[in-house]
C-alpha cells in the first residue's frame, strides 16, 4: 500500500546570494528539522506554496543534511514577498518525479550512440536527473566534455547509475547553499 506524502510547513527568511551580485533569483534555506522529513537527502522536488502562491520546484542538496530553495524572481513577485521577508512554506514531495531537461550536448552525445540512447530511456526520471546533475556539476568545459563520455559508456555497458555520485554532497562536499549577500 502506497504511503501519502507529507506536507511539510515552516517558516524561513528569503536571503539574497552574495554572488552573482546582480543576481535576479532569492533563495531561503529550509530548516534541517523539516528537511530532515523528507524522503532523502539530496535533490528533491516538491509542490507547495509560497506565503501562500502555489508553485514545483527541485529543493537541492546543502551538502549538510538538508536542503535550500532557489526562488526565482517571477515567483518571489507572484508571491508579493521581499528578500529579507519571513515567509510560510508548505511543501509535499511529488510522487513522480518529473523529467529532468536534457542539456543539447549530453542529448547530442546519446544521439550517437544507441546503446547508451537505449539504456537512458530505460531508466528513472530521478537517475536521469543525477546523470544531469553530475554532468553539469562539473566547473569546466572539459571536465563536463569528460563527464558526458563516461556517461555514454557507463549507459553503453548496461548501468543505470553514476558510480561514486555522492547525491547528498554530504561526503564529497559537492553542493552547498548560496553564501548570503552582506
Amino acid at each position: 500500500m502506497a504511503v501519502s506524502p507529507v506536507t511539510i510547513r515552516f517558516k524561513a527568511k528569503l536571503l539574497r546570494p552574495a554572488t552573482p551580485r546582480r543576481a535576479l533569483w532569492s533563495f531561503l534555506l529550509v530548516p534541517k528539522a523539516s528537511s530532515a522529513t523528507f524522503p532523502t537527502r539530496s535533490m528533491v522536488t516538491v509542490n507547495g506554496t509560497l506565503a501562500g502562491h502555489p508553485f514545483q520546484a527541485s529543493l537541492q542538496p546543502d551538502g549538510e543534511s538538508s536542503h535550500w530553495l532557489k526562488v526565482t524572481k517571477a515567483l518571489r513577485e507572484a508571491a508579493g514577498i521581499s528578500e529579507g521577508d519571513t515567509v510560510e512554506l508548505a511543501m509535499t514531495p511529488v510522487t513522480d518525479e518529473p523529467e529532468p531537461r536534457l542539456p543539447a550536448d549530453l542529448r547530442a552525445a546519446l544521439d550517437a550512440n544507441a546503446n547508451a540512447k537505449a539504456q537512458w530511456l530505460a531508466i528513472t526520471a530521478i537517475a536521469r536527473r543525477d546523470c544531469i546533475q553530475w554532468i553539469t556539476s562539473g566547473k569546466k568545459a572539459q571536465t563536463r566534455g569528460n563527464r558526458i563520455a563516461t556517461a555514454c559508456s557507463m549507459l553503453a555497458a548496461g548501468k543505470r547509475r553514476i558510480c561514486c555520485f555522492d547525491r547528498s554532497g554530504i561526503y564529497s562536499k559537492a553542493f552547498t547553499a548560496p553564501k548570503v549577500a552582506e
